[in-house]
C-alpha cells in the first residue's frame, strides 16, 4: 500500500510479520523494482515474515549525506542533511509504523538500502541502537571523510551487511574509485568491531547499476536469516 506519513510518500509491504520490520530510503528508481525487490526477499529469506516500509526521499545528495562535501560527480554537492531525515524516521516514521499496525512494540528494525540509501544505513547504525543490523548494498563508502570516521567510532548494530560490485572501483573517477578499498577497510573494522557479532562482505558481478533490487534484497534476506 503507498501512504504518507508526515509528509513523505511511504510503501508498505506486509509480508507475514509484525514484529520485524525493514526500513528503506527510496528514490523513483527504487521505486519502479520494489516490487520485484520484495519478491526476492521472501525467495531468498524462506519464507520470514517482515513487513518492508520504503520511504521516498526528496533530495538524494542533501537528505542522505551525513556531512557537508563538494561534488564528485556532476555539479551537485551534498548538503550534510542525514541528521534531519534519521531524525524523521526515528521520530516519525518507526512510531507511526509501530503504533497504526499494530507492530510489536520491542519489533526488530532493520534499515538498509542501495548506494547512497546504503550509505545513509550504515552510517546510521553507527548513530543509534535503535536498529538491529543495517543491510548496505553498493554503499557509498567512497564518501570524503567516511572511512576516518568509520574508524573513529563504534557501531551500534550487531549485525551489518555490506555488497559492492566488482566492476565499481574500476572508473577514473579519483573519490569514487577508492570504494573497493574503504568497503574492504569497512569489513575489517566490522569485524573487529565487538559490538557486531556478525558481518560480512558479499561481491557482485556487475558495476554499480547492475540489479540494483536484487541486490538490496540480498542485504535484507542476510539479515532476515542470521
Amino acid at each position: 500500500m503507498t501512504t504518507q506519513i508526515d509528509g513523505k510518500i511511504c510503501y508498505i509491504y506486509d509480508c507475514g510479520s509484525s514484529d520485524v520490520l525493514l526500513i528503506q530510503p527510496v528514490d523513483d528508481h527504487d521505486i519502479e523494482v520494489l516490487d520485484s525487490e520484495v519478491a526476492e526477499i521472501q525467495r531468498l529469506a524462506g519464507g520470514a515474515g517482515f513487513t518492508l516500509a520504503a520511504f521516498k526521499v526528496d533530495d538524494w545528495n542533501a537528505d542522505l549525506s551525513p556531512w557537508k562535501a563538494p561534488p564528485v560527480f556532476g555539479s551537485k554537492g551534498f548538503a550534510g542533511g542525514a541528521d534531519t531525515t534519521l531524525k524523521y524516521v526515528t521520530d516519525q516514521l518507526i512510531p507511526e509504523l509501530i503504533g497504526s499496525r499494530n507492530m510489536e512494540p520491542d519489533a526488530k528494525i532493520y534499515i538498509g538500502g542501495y548506494s547512497l540509501a546504503g550509505f545513509f544505513a550504515l552510517w546510521a547504525a553507527y548513530k543509534t541502537d535503535l536498529f538491529s543490523g543495517a543491510a548496505a548494498a553498493s554503499p557509498s563508502a567512497w564518501f570524503p571523510g567516511w572511512i576516518d570516521y568509520a574508524g573513529s567510532n563504534a557501531i551500534k548494530a550487531g549485525k551489518v551487511y555490506l555488497s559492492l560490485g566488482d566492476k565499481e572501483e574500476k572508473t577514473r573517477n579519483p573519490v569514487m574509485r577508492t570504494v573497493g578499498d574503504n568497503i574492504r577497510r569497512q569489513h575489517e573494522l566490522l569485524q573487529a568491531d565487538p559490538v557486531c557479532g556478525k558481518c560480512t562482505l558479499e561481491m557482485n558481478q556487475g558495476n554499480h547499476f547492475k540489479e540494483p533490487d536484487i541486490r538490496t534484497a540480498k542485504g535484507f534476506a542476510w539479515l532476515l536469516k542470521e
